[in-house]
């Protein structure tokens, strides 16, 4: 699913910079790889489950508390350094970010489905 997100990344700030100049290319960029750090933290922890099936259910449920947080703070951090630091267009970085969601949310219910 994350692999999604990596195609998507280069194809919209193609596509946006194509359409709406090289700042929104920019911009829809970041907003993708901001959607794909917070999905590396995700597959992350999810991989690092997987080499221990050891673990209970009580510190499972720990790591998917403790990946949420992570992911929150990461997203809101990125997010900061986009609009804040970079001054790059609001609009087109939150629809990067939206359009690789909805990338990762279509490859995870096509991966479900088979």
């Amino acid at each position: 699913m994350a692999l999604a997100q990596a195609v998507f990344a280069p194809s919209a700030a193609l596509v946006g910079g194509m359409f709406a100049g090289v700042e929104a290319g920019l911009s829809l960029l970041y907003g993708a790889l901001v959607a794909l750090a917070v999905s590396a933290v995700l597959v992350w922890h999810e991989r690092q489950s997987m080499r221990h099936p050891e673990w209970d259910q009580h510190r499972l449920f720990k790591l998917f508390i403790r990946a949420g947080v992570e992911r929150l703070l990461l997203l809101t951090g990125l997010l900061i350094v986009g609009l804040g630091v970079l001054n790059l267009a609001p609009l087109p970085l939150l629809l990067g970010l939206l359009l690789a969601q909805f990338g990762w949310l279509a490859a995870a219910t096509g991966r479900l489905n088979k």
